[in-house]
């Protein structure tokens, strides 16, 4: 384990004012650097986070997801940082999971490492859990590896993966295109860390669109499959089971 990796937390966040504060202060707690990426909020958000010890960079005007993910990555690669981990500004994502995330980061140097919503999965919708399920079987198969949720914006992100920061997608594209690209063009594994399901509570509203998104992202996933070609040996590899990494122990299950 290389203990001298510097790492920070980004956060994309548009209109989180309910959340974003208490999301923000108990990742302080884990005494490491804060990145905040506001995506034109026209609610208090901005201000909120501007009262915090982060670093807060600021959209004039909502350009997506992948566009905040961007920004932030580009910071982080200004300031140095050998990784980041992401997590969402609305409090589905738990700062007490990062520390496992960084743990399976730090032991798996070459990969990429997903928060997956693999616990307590029955809080999922299940029109959202098909929806997940069709979007790992075709982002795994244009990674030509497994990932068991493809669709989890807690992430692991070493260096090289930042570096492919200026990739043509936007939105929510964004994500997948980096899992794609770190897979087939930098040759990083995927690895998973169980985290639990969190649909109950006083979230907003996504931002994600079921019919727009999805299908933005899978006409992207499907000419990235043909682009990279071995089109068979690609979904062959796909269908393996996925790593996941459960705290003390790795195993692949199905």
């Amino acid at each position: 384990m290389n203990s001298t990796l510097r790492w920070c937390v980004l956060i994309p966040c548009l209109n989180e004012e309910m959340a974003i504060g208490a999301v923000v202060k108990s990742t302080l707690r884990l005494g490491v650097p804060v990145i905040v990426i506001d995506d034109g909020s026209d609610d208090r958000t901005p201000e909120i986070v501007n009262a915090l010890p982060v670093t807060l960079l600021r959209h004039s005007h909502r350009q997506g997801k992948g566009e905040a993910l961007r920004t932030g990555f580009r910071e982080a690669l200004r300031q140095g940082f050998d990784a980041v981990v992401t997590m969402d500004g609305d409090g589905q994502h738990l700062a007490e999971d990062i520390p496992r995330l960084v743990d399976v980061g730090k032991r798996f140097p070459d990969h990429i490492v997903i928060g997956a919503r693999l616990l307590q999965r029955d809080q999922q919708p299940k029109g959202r859990r098909r929806a997940n399920a069709l979007a790992d079987w075709g982002i795994s198969w244009a990674c030509a590896q497994p990932v068991a949720d493809t669709q989890s914006g807690q992430r692991w992100y070493p260096r090289s993966a930042l570096e492919l920061v200026e990739l043509d997608a936007q939105n929510f594209v964004f994500e997948a295109a980096v899992l794609i690209a770190a897979s087939r063009d930098k040759g990083l594994g995927i690895v998973s860390v169980p985290i639990a399901s969190r649909y109950e509570g006083s979230f907003r509203l996504s931002h994600f669109n079921p019919v727009r998104d999805v299908m933005r992202i899978a006409l992207y996933t499907t000419r990235q499959v043909f682009r990279h070609g071995q089109v068979w040996a690609s979904y062959s590899r796909s269908r393996a089971a996925p790593l996941i990494v459960d705290d003390t122990y790795s195993h692949r299950i199905a």
